[in-house]
Formats: C-alpha cells, structure tokens, sequence
C-alpha cells in the first residue's frame, strides 16, 4: 500500500530529487514550494507524514507547525532544517514537530525516517475537535459546547479513538485494541462503554452521536 506524503520545500532541486526518489520506493510526495501552499495542501488532504522545511518563504516552518497542531491535526511531521543547535531543535519540537533531520542528508535516512512515522499518529496533538465537542488530552477531559462530559478511563479512549476517526467507521477490534491492547475482554464490555458515551453525549444534548455501523464497529456522526 503506498504511502500519501507532502514536500514543503523550497528548494527545487532537493524536492524533485526527494519526489523522484519516493515514487521509485511507492510513496506518493506532493510538494509546495512555500508555508503558505503547504498549509493549505495539509488542511486538505490526509497525508500520512508531512516532511516540512524550517526556511520558508511566506511562512515559515514553525509557524506551519504550530497552525497544523491548533487545528487538531495529528499527522506525523519530520522538520527538514540546515540548523543542528539544540536549541533550534527545541524551538521545532515545541512546535509539534515529531521528529527532525538536518541537512545535508541521506535520502535513505529520510526515507527510513518517514516509513517509521507512516505507521502511527504525532502525539504533539494536546487537543482534539468535532464541532463543538473538545478532548482534552492531557488534561484527560472532554466537553461539549462547554458542558463537561463525565467519562471513565476507558470511555474517554474510546470517544478519543472515534474522534481521531471522525466520521469514518472504526471496528470492534480497533476500538478494543485502542482501550485495552492485547489484554481484551469479551465484547460485551464494548457495548456497556459505547452506552455510558452515549448517554454523556445525550446529557449535555449534543448533536454528535456514537452510531452503529453493523456488522463492523461505530462511528461518530454529526447532526
């Protein structure tokens, strides 16, 4: 299965190079040449991993970090930049970056380093949105238009797993999986959990549902 990537930056020679290389290894690359298109491609497509320059023209890329992380947007980002110090690599993972290569470099490292951020959400996200529904992950607290739901340990995973999924079905086994690992109960203990989310979302009058999708899992729904 090829992995979806976007290129932000704006060195051409090192994009074409990097694109052309990818698409030899089955990784679709998109590439802007700027913060600006780049932001504007990340708020419209879901790419796996987000490979973004730290020098860019019309916005930087911190400030690109930083705008994708207040969105709520978990896709994993490797910083490119020509700076090693650490303070500049603090300054980027303060930013949301999750990890950081710096130039010059070997493409094979790039590669390797995407592959392995392919395979799972950034962890910078402290926040998740539907609407007017809000998890706070840190905190460990969800609320709706401002009303706090009262959730357990093991409902506040499962309506994370949902809004990380927002709109897309999620099936049994990847809920289970997401709340108890490889350490699973019987399916019942699904459903009472997925009853206790539901009533939480009816008390505070959401118009965000936890819907069954038969014969495979649940989603969450809007309107």
């Amino acid at each position: 299965m090829s992995i979806s990537v976007l290129l932000v930056e704006d060195d051409i020679d090192l994009a074409a190079t990097v694109v052309d290389y990818f698409e030899f290894e089955d990784i679709h690359c998109d590439h802007a040449a700027n913060g600006v298109q780049g932001l504007a491609l990340i708020e419209a497509n879901p790419y796996q991993v987000v490979i973004l320059d730290l020098n860019l023209p019309r916005m930087d890329g911190l400030s690109v970090c930083q705008k994708v992380r207040a969105n709520s947007n978990d896709t994993p980002i490797l910083m490119l930049t020509a700076r090693d110090t650490l303070r500049d690599k603090m300054a980027g993972f303060d930013a949301g970056t999750d990890d950081y290569l710096v130039k010059p470099f070997e493409i094979e490292e790039l590669l390797m380093r995407v592959k392995a951020l392919s395979t799972r959400r950034s962890g910078q996200v402290s926040s998740l949105t539907v609407g007017q529904l809000a998890l706070q992950l840190k905190e460990k607290t969800a609320s709706f238009n401002h009303k706090a739901l009262k959730l357990t340990p093991i409902t506040f995973k499962l309506l994370e797993k949902l809004m990380r999924e927002a709109e897309k079905p999620v099936s049994r086994l990847a809920l289970m999986q997401a709340v108890w690992g490889d350490d699973q109960p019987d399916s019942n203990s699904l459903k009472v959990h997925i009853h206790h989310l539901r009533k939480q979302l009816e008390r505070v009058e959401a118009d965000i549902s936890v819907a069954t999708e038969t014969g495979f899992g649940f989603s969450l729904k809007q309107g």
